[in-house]
């Protein structure tokens, strides 16, 4: 879709504009509020027509915005400027037609970038298929630390719209970008920016897996300090190499191992700075322990890695890094450690939805009893569970594409005992954990990573997290 009629990145003048927000929600609503606070002629259209919607309605209408349910695939006429949520696909007739006439289409991104003000903060961007939420706080936290005025903004935290026309003021901004927000975000330009990984994922949106890692890559674009990539993820360096930058800008990686020049890495326990110290060649900046992350799971000190590489790329002292990380809490839900029950570690990841999150968290334990299921999303699990056959004591199956996993743990673990539950009302978690119990030994790790969205049990992965601690909860009791 680019940019269309609208070229230039600096704020933009709405007044007696004729702009459609597609999609009510976390987005629209504050979108069309700003939008129509800045004068323009705003018409809000959108798919459903149920209650949380027709509220919503009623409060834009209350302002003076025009909206329409139930009629999101209609271009209004004489609209020239198209802000959608992130999450409606680029198929959408909508778009269609807007292309057709002309009329740029921008996401929430696109349009906070173009209000940012003439002192406006630098961004410092995450995507990644995997452990953006966590980069972007660990980030904050470091930023934090260093004595900056900051905040974690995009998809968690404070929204983008209203950190760059709130009256707080901001010396950096680290900020969550997903493949769709940056599909929509065109002339977007960061300080530094982050790919952390890339696998296979949302694929139904963006139609293929090119067209998904070339959206995630647009965070490169024209960034002024450090590209950072993960030096074990090729894509992600593909990527940096792709990218137009400003000249002067750096490929930074990052790495589990010892950095070479111009990476950060690991060297007995110590995360090290090889790329902005002098004479890179030869030295190495200490940054902090790998105690200091928390929960110190491989994946999750890529992710400590990673913020770190930003920050430094923005200058923040070593010692704010290991500051930083030191008072940086983890959300739950991600690795959290519920509880140790006769001798056997209880662990909750239900944020691991898809494959490549569930392989970073079997990869963070041995031996494990596995708990997994739910709505695969398309997912194939081969390779998943190929990988992780050698730590695997036993696995409890739950929820409805069960039988995809089942079916690759034949394949690639017959000897692994499997527990297959048929059900899925709402104490189907205590008996999960009751027959993980069951199969572990002391010093195992029950793992609750399901490989799978969590919709078809729960209302969310929150939910399945607490059902699992609750259960945990209940075998201590």
């Amino acid at each position: 879709m680019g940019s269309g009629q609208v070229t230039s990145s600096g704020p933009t003048d709405f007044t007696g504009r004729r702009i459609t927000v597609a999609g009510l929600g976390v987005s629209g609503v504050p979108a069309a509020k700003v939008l129509h606070g800045l004068g323009a002629h705003v018409t809000v259209v959108n798919d459903g027509d149920d209650e949380r919607a027709r509220a919503q309605a009623a409060e834009l209408e209350a302002l003076g915005v025009t909206v329409r349910l139930g009629d999101g695939d209609t271009l209004p006429e004489g609209t020239d400027l198209v802000v959608t949520a992130p999450g409606w696909k680029p198929d959408k007739p909508l778009f269609a037609a807007a292309e057709r006439a002309g009329v740029p289409v921008w996401g929430d991104v696109e349009l906070a970038w173009r209000l940012r003000g003439p002192d406006a903060a630098p961004w410092l961007a995450v995507t990644g298929t995997n452990g953006k939420t966590t980069t972007v706080r660990m980030l904050a936290a470091i930023l934090q630390a260093a004595g900056l005025r900051t905040a974690a903004v995009g998809n968690i935290g404070v929204s983008l719209l209203d950190a760059v026309t709130g009256e707080e003021k901001y010396d950096v901004l680290a900020v969550e970008l997903s493949s769709y927000q940056l599909h929509w975000a065109p002339s977007l330009r960061a300080h530094s920016a982050a790919v952390l990984n890339l696998a296979p994922d949302h694929l139904d949106w963006h139609g293929s897996m090119a067209a998904y890692a070339a959206d995630k890559g647009r965070v490169y674009e024209g960034n002024r300090v450090a590209c950072v990539y993960n030096a074990a993820d090729r894509a992600t360096e593909d990527l940096v190499r792709e990218a137009d930058v400003e000249e002067g800008c750096r490929a930074v990686g990052f790495t589990l191992g010892t950095p070479a020049p111009s990476q950060l890495g690991v060297v007995e326990g110590i995360l090290v700075d090889r790329a902005f110290v002098e004479d890179r060649h030869h030295n190495a900046q200490e940054l902090a322990e790998v105690s200091d992350v928390r929960p110190p799971a491989p994946h999750n000190i890529a992710n400590a890695l990673a913020a770190a590489a930003l920050a430094r790329a923005f200058g923040v002292p070593a010692s704010a890094v290991r500051d930083g990380l030191r008072a940086f809490t983890p959300d739950a839900h991600r690795i959290a450690h519920v509880a140790d029950v006769d001798g056997v570690a209880y662990v909750d990841d239900s944020k691991a939805t898809n494959t490549h999150a569930a392989e970073a968290s079997l990869a963070s334990y041995d031996p494990i009893v596995w708990i997994a299921g739910g709505l695969a999303k398309g997912a194939t699990f081969d390779g998943l569970v190929a990988g992780a056959a050698g730590r695997l004591r036993g696995v409890v199956l739950i929820g409805r594409d069960r039988a995809l996993i089942r079916e690759a743990l034949t394949r690639h673990a017959p000897e692994v005992p499997v527990v297959d539950l048929d059900r899925a009302d709402t104490g189907a978690m205590l008996q999960a954990v009751q027959e993980a119990q069951r199969l572990a030994r002391p010093g195992d790790t029950v793992l609750l990573a399901p490989a799978c969205a969590s919709m078809d049990m729960f209302t969310n992965y929150i939910r399945r997290g607490e059902a699992f601690a609750q259960a945990v909860r209940e075998l201590g009791a």
